[in-house]
């Protein structure tokens, strides 16, 4: 699975397929290679977590290419059409401000517009600015209520001024009918190319750069696919049987998955609330964190994490038999249970934090970093996270430490600084609000 994370296995898949339908010119490569450079220079490649990065934009261009290339064989996609769809969906998400993760459709249609190499580029394979900025402008999503009426107006005036499509409804009909069919591309994307393992992590990109709490990645994912599936399903279906039968099967696999993780959710929630079992914080003797089982356990719920949020990963096993690691488990059912989640961290001194933060408690050794709260998927949002971090907090007090720091999403830092905590936000981090905080003791 590793390659799926490649631009260059992304890249080379797109030119065989462009190369296949007869785009063999050297325009498309040079287009597809300025669109990755562009994504790296402005820090969204594969570095960059959030959903909507280098990998996303390339994988959204081979399933449309794929599924084009068998309408056109159908002869209800033409030549020219995939064109079209091949340099839309490589721009689709470009947004060079990229204030949040959520790309900003008429941001990308901008510089679709106004770049002028971009314009060389169109130009020499023949492509007209316009349409594809129309095509861009279908794939807002939500496609109803006020996004999609200023969406449509801005596609209408795009079509206006296309030569393929001033005055000829007929043409304006079938582009959009093409913009529909790359939306919908868009939305199965890398959801048709990897196991339920990569799914979950594409969802979890998703919720982190969108600021989700965790528990609500089963939840709306299992709702946008049922809209999918429901709302779309003319459209879903054509894409569907147009792909090969191991992208459609994974793709309805990783639906299923993501149903049965929110039967699980659901579950576990009517254990807690109705059947009163209990999610118990528990502080395990270095006994018990030097056997293998033990580290074994945290080290699976440790690996749900989203990767940003994996410290000291090379270290993981020396951390929790280090008795200077502070470090507490939630149980299932009392304190002799199934381990479901844990915390840990240590003095501030012993991690490498990001340049921007520059902590001025860092040196003071007063200070006691929280790594991010890991919990089994299909426990968040059962209080088990709280009842741990108000644990690690009389931890820390215990050892004598005057602060602690840490990550939350924005929100929950707010929430907290509502309810009167003392905590204070040290520095924001733009567009993932992923933020450092502090909390005096």
């Amino acid at each position: 699975m590793q390659e799926l994370y490649s631009t260059d296995y992304w890249r080379e898949r797109i030119l065989r397929l462009l190369t296949e339908a007869g785009f063999d010119l050297p325009c498309y490569s040079k287009i597809l290679d300025y669109t990755i450079d562009l994504f790296h220079q402005k820090d969204l490649g594969i570095d960059y977590y959030g959903y909507h990065n280098i990998i996303h934009e390339l994988e959204v261009t081979y399933v449309t290419l794929v599924a084009a290339q068998w309408h056109s064989n159908q002869n209800s996609i033409s030549k020219d059409d995939m064109k079209y769809l091949f340099a839309s969906a490589l721009f689709h998400d470009y947004d060079p401000q990229k204030r949040i993760d959520k790309p900003h459709e008429p941001d990308a249609v901008n510089f679709v517009k106004t770049d002028k190499m971009l314009a060389a580029l169109l130009r020499e394979a023949n492509i007209d600015s316009n349409i594809v900025a129309a095509l861009i402008l279908r794939t807002t999503y939500p496609w109803n209520g006020e996004k999609k009426e200023k969406a449509e107006l801005l596609i209408d005036n795009f079509y206006s001024m296309a030569d393929i499509t001033r005055d000829n409804p007929a043409s304006v009909e079938h582009f959009k009918k093409l913009g529909w069919f790359l939306s919908v591309a868009d939305r199965i994307g890398g959801y048709a190319l990897g196991n339920f393992s990569y799914a979950l992590e594409m969802a979890k990109k998703n919720a982190h750069s969108l600021a989700w709490h965790p528990n609500l990645i089963a939840m709306r994912s299992v709702a946008y696919f049922e809209d999918l599936l429901n709302n779309e399903s003319e459209m879903c279906n054509q894409i569907l049987e147009a792909l090969p039968r191991v992208m459609r099967k994974s793709f309805m696999d990783n639906v299923l998955g993501f149903m049965k993780l929110r039967q699980t959710e659901i579950q576990n929630q009517a254990s807690v609330i109705y059947d009163k079992v209990q999610l118990v914080p528990t502080i395990d003797p270095m006994k018990t964190r030097e056997k293998e089982e033990f580290v074994s356990a945290l080290y699976e719920i440790f690996q749900e994490l989203p990767s940003p949020l994996q410290f000291a990963k090379p270290g993981f096993e020396e951390s929790i038999h280090d008795p200077n690691v502070l470090l507490n488990t939630l149980r299932y059912g009392d304190q002799n249970g199934p381990i479901v989640g844990f915390v840990k961290g240590r003095s501030l001194e012993s991690y490498k934090l990001r340049p921007a933060i520059d902590d001025p408690h860092f040196s003071k050794h007063d200070t006691i970093f929280l790594e991010p709260i890991a919990l089994k998927m299909g426990y968040w949002g059962l209080g088990g996270g709280r009842e741990m971090r108000l644990l690690f907090l009389m931890q820390a007090q215990s050892k004598g430490y005057k602060y602690l720091s840490s990550f939350a999403l924005r929100d929950v830092i707010k929430e907290r600084i509502k309810r009167n905590e003392r905590i204070e936000f040290v520095k924001q981090f733009d567009p993932e609000r992923w933020d450092y905080y502090r909390v005096k003791l």
